[in-house]
């Protein structure tokens, strides 16, 4: 007897659809499995075989083969027990196949019966419904994700036996629906609703002034920032403070990180979605399989964990040169190709780089009467940072410590509402600038196309060839300028880059004099 059961697998974060073809015929006893399947899947003969004893159905004493389309493309993930195991029901005549014809099955089984969570929920059941599907029967924990995708049945199941009673032993839909009650969720309702703001304001940074601003610009136009400066002159404090002067994730970015969450294991159970940005802050001593993504079985690094939000590297030069060049690739092209022997899985990476460092490793270079540091201690420690990654960089700010007497006159700071509101309103003016286009922010804009959207006048143009000199720009520095310029001519509300705008965009490059060890 054949049948034939929808499922899906992911590549990425893309989904693509899989047919598992179940067939039992007399011969021999055995259960075989075909279709380029990886260890995980294998494994799925003992489960679904163990499952579907523990709760009183033997498989028959026949040949049983079971194939996963199409063949030429590895399959890993334990998310296919469920779907085997309602192809080799359907072939047992336990129910007919015109119920299961629109039907896309996810899930793992355990050896008692009952369903367990899967990754990747939420980008297969969104496709699904581009496939032609009308229902998923998706894992109870998984309901809530694959339930914000309008246009398809959601159903969640804890237990094997749920199966045989939805679709063997249900008289009528009222039946059905007890068993296995559709999920509904109100996407726009809970999106409208669960999102909060980080709980840290700008306004409780006193003095920085000028990093401040540096950090305003930074989220207008989704450009890298550099924070450098000795120990408890507030880095970190601004850096956590940046996803708070983010304009909220639009629906459809909300769909994007949930679904990279989702396939990295790493949304909550019973969240439906991620509905603020992201914030991912990893160690110094991170890998770069961990940070990039990959290793055996390829999953998101934390560089697509933190698309559409904030990557944040304390201590930007202790962490691994290796680490650090390795992300100069996805800083450019916004996107992670990974390439294993199995194949090259693509995850998204648009993320805004945050990096706090000591301009040495005291801390306190270059004041001379608090710095001990050599002069080689400080070469090498700065070193740390290769140039292509620090050309990466957008603003560059060097903070000062703040006094006691600052501290004393501490006046009233802009919250991170107020900072928010221009952030927002400069977000618009790029919206309506490149609607119809590849671009979204400043930031990507490409270099064919920074005179369309950089144009400047005949004493701009003068000015910035002058600047390409006395700083010794490169091409890509002398193009992030003129990026910068555009965010800074967008929040103060004007079309034209006028000279104010490029003198200080040019203010946030790094100085010689002061990395002495990088330039």
């Amino acid at each position: 007897m054949y049948s034939m059961i929808h499922t899906g697998a992911l590549c990425g974060v893309k989904a693509y659809p899989v047919c598992v073809e179940v067939d039992i015929a007399s011969g021999l006893p055995g259960f075989s499995m075909v279709g380029s399947l990886g260890s995980q899947v294998r494994e799925s003969r003992e489960r679904v075989t163990v499952a579907l004893k523990n709760v009183g159905l033997r498989l028959p004493p026949s040949h049983i083969t079971v194939n996963l389309s199409p063949g030429d493309v590895r399959k890993e993930g334990t998310a296919f027990d469920l779907p085997i195991a309602a192809g080799i029901l359907e072939s047992m005549k336990y129910f007919s196949g015109e119920k299961v014809a629109h039907t896309l099955f996810l899930g793992e089984i355990g050896l008692n019966g009952e369903i367990k969570s899967v990754r990747g929920v939420l980008p297969i059941v969104r496709e699904a419904v581009r496939w032609g599907m009308k229902e998923c029967i998706v894992p109870a924990q998984n309901a809530m994700e694959g339930a914000v995708i309008s246009g398809i049945v959601v159903r969640g199941i804890s237990h094997i036996r749920q199966l045989l009673d939805f679709l063997g032993g249900a008289k009528g839909s009222e039946e059905r629906e007890r068993i296995l009650p559709e999920i509904s969720v109100d996407a726009g309702e809970l999106f409208r609703t669960s999102q909060k703001g980080s709980g840290e304001d700008f306004s409780e940074v006193t003095g920085q002034a000028m990093a401040k601003r540096a950090a305003e610009i930074s989220a207008a136009g989704f450009h890298n920032l550099l924070l450098s400066g000795p120990p408890g002159a507030g880095k970190s404090m601004i850096a956590r403070r940046i996803p708070g002067i983010l304009p909220p994730l639009t629906p459809e970015e909300s769909l994007e990180v949930t679904s990279v969450a989702s396939v990295a294991g790493t949304l909550r159970e019973g969240r439906a979605l991620v509905t603020e940005r992201p914030f991912q802050s990893p160690h110094h001593t991170v890998s770069l399989a961990a940070l990039l993504g990959g290793s055996f079985h390829p999953r998101p690094g934390m560089i697509s964990l933190a698309h559409r939000g904030v990557l944040f590297l304390d201590e930007l030069p202790e962490f691994s040169r290796t680490v650090l060049d390795g992300l100069r690739q996805p800083l450019e092209e916004r996107r992670i190709c990974l390439s294993k022997a199995g194949g090259a899985v693509v995850y998204p990476s648009n993320f805004m780089l945050v990096c706090a460092m000591n301009p040495c490793p005291c801390g306190y270079y270059p004041d001379q009467n608090r710095c001990r540091c050599t002069q080689t201690q400080v070469r090498q420690y700065q070193a740390g940072i290769s140039g292509p990654v620090l050309d990466r960089i957008d603003l560059c700010v060097e903070l000062e410590q703040v006094d006691l007497k600052g501290l004393r006159e501490r006046r009233e700071a802009e919250s991170s509402a107020m900072i928010r509101a221009r952030v927002t309103n400069a977000r618009k003016r790029q919206e309506q600038r490149f609607l119809g286009s590849e671009s979204r922010f400043n930031s990507d804009i490409r270099a064919s196309e920074i005179e369309k959207y950089c144009h400047l006048g005949r004493g701009e143009r003068r000015l910035m060839e002058e600047l390409y000199e006395e700083l010794k720009l490169s091409v890509r520095a002398y193009h992030r300028i003129l990026r910068v310029a555009r965010t800074i001519a967008d929040l103060a509300g004007e079309e034209q880059i006028q000279r104010q705008h490029l003198l200080e965009a040019s203010m946030y490059r790094p100085s010689q004099e002061y990395w002495k060890g990088t330039l």
